[in-house]
C-alpha cells in the first residue's frame, strides 16, 4: 500500500513532481502518482481525495499552478498532512500559485514548499512519516550526512583549484 499520494493538475507539472518521487524512491517510501484536474474533472478529484485515507496514504503531495486549488481541496477532504508545491507559471512566475496554496483559511492547513520545490516536498513527506518510523529516520539522517559531505567536497576542491579554475570547470 502506498504511503504517499503524489497528484498534479497537469502533465506539465511532471518534471517538478518527479523530483518528489525520486526522493521517496531513494528513501524507500512507496507512493502513487496521478494527474487529476480539480477544475476539469471534479468528480474524479473528489473520489481521489475521499479514498486516499482508505488506500493507505499518510501524506499527499499536490502540485498546482495558477489558481492552484488542488492542494487546498485535498486538504479540505483528506484528514492527514498535505504538502503543496506551487508551480512556476509563465504569467506571474509562480507567485500566483504560491499565494493560492499558502493562503489557506483557518482550519485547512497546507504545508507549502518553494515554487517548483519538488525535492523538498518529498523530503518533508519523508520527515512526517519518520516521526513514527525509526528506520526511515535513520535514512534521513544518512541523507543529510551525504549532503554535508557533498558540500565539504566542493569546498575542498575550491580550496585546491581556486575560484577561477573551479568556476571554469562549472561552465564546461
Amino acid at each position: 500500500m502506498a504511503k504517499v499520494g503524489i497528484v498534479m493538475g497537469s502533465d506539465s507539472d511532471m518534471p517538478v513532481m518527479a523530483k518528489a518521487a525520486d526522493i521517496l524512491e531513494e528513501l524507500g517510501i512507496s507512493y502513487e502518482m496521478a494527474i487529476i484536474s480539480a477544475h476539469r474533472e471534479p468528480d474524479v478529484f473528489f473520489e481521489y481525495a475521499k479514498s486516499a485515507e482508505s488506500r493507505g496514504f499518510k501524506v499527499i503531495i499536490a502540485g498546482a499552478g495558477m489558481a492552484a486549488h488542488l492542494p487546498g481541496m485535498c486538504a479540505a477532504i483528506f484528514p492527514m498532512p498535505v504538502i503543496g508545491i506551487p508551480m512556476h507559471t509563465s504569467s506571474l512566475g509562480g507567485r500566483d500559485s504560491l499565494y493560492s496554496i499558502v493562503q489557506m483559511p483557518s482550519g485547512i492547513p497546507v504545508a507549502t514548499v518553494a515554487i517548483n520545490g519538488g525535492a523538498n516536498a518529498g523530503l518533508l513527506a519523508a520527515k512526517i512519516l519518520a516521526t513514527s518510523d525509526p528506520g526511515l529516520l535513520e535514512k534521513l539522517k544518512n541523507y543529510s550526512a551525504k549532503l554535508k559531505e557533498q558540500v565539504e567536497a566542493k569546498d575542498a576542491r575550491l580550496q585546491k583549484e581556486g575560484r577561477k579554475a573551479y568556476l571554469e570547470s562549472m561552465t564546461k
